[in-house]
């Protein structure tokens, strides 16, 4: 048993009335000790779910991303024109409304900007449809490649993967805690800004709960990070709705408060509906729609989320001008040639990597 641990866990699992937050080092500190297995099983689990009930603060999410920083990996930085958007996106997955982040993030990769996205298998609690098997499903598998080999990737073609079970096997022992918690522990929240690149980033963020924003913002300010974009989306993902209001936070340079963002799909022409969640296959066949340009539900969610991001990253001035250009790529072929070039350049390093010497 660890005594360090120990009081880590009389600190955040004393109840309502007499417990205490962790300050950014202890939280660092007690983040550190799980992942390397110096906690016993038994405090491991006592903290992740005493550490939820408490609820974490933006100073603990600020330390446990400290020491995710010291013992995680990192793609290295590479001289794009524009800083590199982060998408954090729950691990666990979506189980009722269809994602469009794979496709989002060719849109920007086509346009010039560069993305890094991050996560694992089906995971706990959900088991959701996860990131991996939607690429898996459009003819791009990350799960083979070293660090090194989507650092490759990265560099050609502007889209890169930090797949945490091969790139950050010290996470993979609290997988078996979450489950049987049967509960999101806080470091759920944390991996949702956690920033596998050590370069000039821009990171963009979904969240479910308003509470969760205040300590996003809270916990990337203390880290220096002053690009910034939160989304009350999808599922906790970074994807926008269309059936209600799009809620979004953005960072401003003048001033630590949050410019808000409130938009309205009917108001640019869209349906106000999500398509739902099928079956992995019904979501790739329709994906595939969208790459040549043909109209849909998902297309309509395309062109939605594609405007704010192209808006978003700099490329284009507005929104509506976004969702043209948008269209453009989707139509002329754009996108799905940079699907085609991620493709052949997954496989490529993939088979270099098994070429005997």
């Amino acid at each position: 048993m660890s005594n360090v641990f120990r009081e880590f866990l009389q600190k955040v699992g004393s109840g309502n009335h007499t417990a205490e937050n962790l300050t950014r080092l202890e939280a660092a500190t007690a983040t550190k000790m799980m992942l390397l297995g110096e906690a016993t099983p038994a405090q491991i689990g006592a903290f992740l779910i005493a550490h939820r009930i408490k609820r974490p603060t933006g100073e603990e999410l600020a330390g446990m991303l400290d020491a995710y920083d010291e013992l995680g990996p990192k793609l290295q930085p590479i001289a794009f024109a524009r800083p590199v958007i982060v998408l954090g996106l729950p691990y666990d997955g979506r189980t009722r409304t269809a994602p469009i982040a794979p496709i989002t993030a060719l849109i920007l990769a086509a346009s010039g900007q560069p993305v890094v996205m991050h996560g694992g298998d089906r995971l706990p609690t959900k088991y959701g449809l996860p990131l991996i098997d939607i690429w898996q499903g459009l003819g791009v598998n990350w799960t083979n490649l070293s660090l090194t080999k989507t650092q490759q990737v990265f560099e050609q073609t502007g889209i890169g993967f930090v797949y945490t079970p091969e790139h950050f096997p010290l996470t993979n022992s609290l997988w078996e805690y979450r489950d049987q918690l049967g509960k999101r522990p806080p470091l759920a929240t944390m991996e949702l800004i956690w920033c596998p690149y050590a370069g000039d980033a821009h990171i963009i963020a979904g969240f479910v709960h308003p509470p969760t924003e205040a300590m996003f913002q809270v916990a990337l300010t203390l880290r220096g990070v002053t690009k910034f974009t939160l989304v009350k989306g999808l599922e906790g993902s970074c994807d926008l709705p269309r059936d209600r209001t799009a809620i979004i936070g953005l960072s401003s340079s003048a001033s630590q408060e949050l410019e808000r963002l409130h938009l309205v799909s009917r108001e640019y022409g869209f349906t106000t509906k999500n398509l739902p969640l099928g079956t992995n296959e019904e979501l790739v066949a329709d994906m595939q729609q969208v790459l040549v340009g043909n109209p849909g539900e998902l297309m309509q969610t395309a062109l939605w989320n594609g405007g704010f991001y192209l808006w978003r990253s700099g490329i284009c001035p507005d929104m509506r001008s976004g969702i043209i250009k948008t269209e453009e790529l989707l139509t002329s072929g754009a996108v799905a040639a940079k699907l085609q070039e991620l493709s052949q350049a997954v496989n490529s390093v993939s088979a270099a990597a098994f070429q005997p010497a």
